[in-house]
């Protein structure tokens, strides 16, 4: 296997985690360069003296299951530190004579209690208090110490949770500090990479800025790229990067599906053909998304109808240029995740983004997805070194089917019209009342039911609009935001007084997981 950087790196093998690329996050957060492998990419290794440190992810399967997911023991005999998370630590366990059961009752999943029972340089500075809480998702449980192996910290249920063995240099922790419902998680990774892999930082935004800018270059040389651009930060940064390599070889079309937020199209238009001089097309093909879309209420086939429509858009476009052979598009690793598994890993499929899962096999144009393997935070961080403006760059998420699937059911001219007005609203309100910046996605998102009303003595009988805004760093996971009841009133009242077809406001008030952000 060729590496995809000659340097010192932390390696992650992904045993099918959903959050696995959260390791890899933490890690280049700290400053360490990482790469992500799967199981099959491991065995094709040949030379590992870049390799400083070897991390197992979690996942789904059980090592207590017939045909269990497990590694060779020849790379414990490599004397390279290694940490395993959940799954990872189980493995370890087994591989060296360790007991492991189904917790028959006492699984966690969610919070629990940590309990530290010894020192370790792995969790030095993580507890702050004798006892931390850690995030679990866990149903089997390592039972019996394996030999040579010192328990660190249990919980409740899970007596083994963390485990070392410091002559081989292994560690391993049942909970998953690379979620930040995990207090101090981060100290877990700092004090793998440093103090035990004895790595140096050798990753910044700066450096893969430079890196994308250069890999863009050479694939495309002479060729024209079609940009998709949105006016969201995450194509607005793919656009902007891509034009550094290119130039004037960069189309950027952006087309108007009729979804979007009141007025919030045309001003990013402007703002892109005035102060970045871009050369960017504006296309209206709301009545064509419209139409398509018409008596449609499953979920995924919206996002793949308007997956298709998209590269239908961009495909008649290319045709009026010579040398057209990409297209461009701001697709992040949760998209990726959430639609399959990059990796090749046995991670379950979510839902379909439109840009990822929704688009049709049979695509005339090749990808150019250079922000596929960064997190929303990296992405803004790029922006603010490329000088986008900020009212893009720390603008909320914005889906690329947009109030598309923020209109539960099926989508009308009416419905588009009745939510974009509530939508204005509550964004307006949390951007006077100094709260945009402290949310990380909020929306408002109409049902697919009517319920009674009251309004002047008379009887109503209109939409129910849902709130919703969390607060997260990645996407991956999330807690809703805890609004003061004050608020929540005033922005109900301001809804139903000021948008004809609703009568009723609501609040989400679940986390991610168990839901998601976004509703559909």
């Amino acid at each position: 296997m060729q590496f995809h950087s000659e340097r010192e790196k932390i390696l992650i093998i992904d045993f099918g985690s959903q959050v696995t690329k959260l390791i890899g996050r933490n890690i280049r957060e700290l400053g360490v360069y990482s790469e992500i492998v799967t199981l099959k990419d491991f065995k094709k290794i040949k030379e590992f003296h870049l390799i400083k440190g070897i991390i197992f992810s979690g996942g789904p399967s059980s090592v207590t299951s017939k045909n269990y997911q497990t590694i060779s023991k020849k790379v414990f005999e490599k004397n390279i530190p290694i940490l395993g998370i959940c799954y990872g630590l189980q493995l370890i366990a087994k591989l060296f004579g360790g007991k492991i059961k189904p917790s028959r009752g006492r699984r966690e999943f969610g919070r629990a209690y940590l309990t530290k029972k010894n020192d370790s340089q792995l969790t030095k500075n993580f507890f702050k208090k004798k006892t931390s809480v850690v995030w679990m998702s866990h149903e089997d449980a390592v039972v019996k110490l394996p030999k040579s192996f010192k328990v660190i910290a249990s919980t409740i249920n899970s007596k083994l949770t963390i485990i070392e063995n410091t002559q081989k240099k292994i560690y391993g922790v049942q909970f998953h500090p690379e979620v930040t419902h995990t207090e101090n998680g981060k100290h877990i990774f700092k004090n793998f990479i440093f103090l035990i892999c004895k790595i140096k930082k050798n990753w910044n935004i700066n450096s893969q800025k430079l890196r994308l800018i250069n890999e863009i270059r050479l694939k495309v040389k002479n060729d024209k790229v079609i940009c998709a651009l949105s006016g969201g930060v995450d194509s607005s940064v793919a656009a902007l990067l891509i034009n550094k390599a290119i130039k004037k070889n960069l189309i950027c079309i952006m087309v108007d599906t009729g979804l979007m937020r009141k007025n919030e199209f045309k001003n990013s238009f402007d703002i892109f053909k005035k102060k970045y001089k871009l050369n960017v097309k504006l296309i209206d093909a709301s009545k064509i998304f419209i139409k398509k879309l018409k008596g449609v209420t499953n979920p995924e086939k919206k996002r793949k109808i308007i997956g298709n429509l998209f590269i239908k858009v961009f495909e008649k476009e290319a045709k009026k240029y010579t040398n057209i052979k990409y297209l461009a598009q701001g697709t992040l690793y949760p998209d990726i995740i959430e639609s399959r598994s990059s990796t090749g890993s046995k991670t379950s499929k979510i839902k379909s983004h439109h840009n990822v899962g929704g688009l049709p096999k049979l695509m005339k144009l090749k990808l150019i997805e250079p922000l596929k393997e960064f997190f929303k935070d990296e992405v803004r961080a790029l922006g603010k070194s490329l000088d986008l403006v900020n009212e893009i760059n720390y603008k909320h998420p914005f889906p690329g089917p947009g109030l598309g699937i923020r209109i539960l059911g099926e989508i009308t001219l009416e419905k588009i019209k009745i939510l974009q007005e509530a939508d204005q609203i509550y964004i307006e309100e949390l951007i006077k009342n100094n709260l945009y910046h402290n949310i990380w996605q909020a929306y408002a998102a109409l049902l697919p039911i009517k319920t009674v009303g009251v309004m002047g003595d008379s009887r109503t009988y209109e939409n129910i609009c849902l709130l919703r805004a969390v607060i997260s760093q990645d996407g991956m996971t999330a807690d809703y935001y805890n609004f003061k009841k004050n608020f929540l009133d005033r922005i109900s009242n301001k809804i139903v007084n000021n948008v004809k077809g609703i009568n009723r406001v609501v609040y989400d008030i679940t986390s991610k997981p168990p839901s998601t952000i976004e509703l559909e």
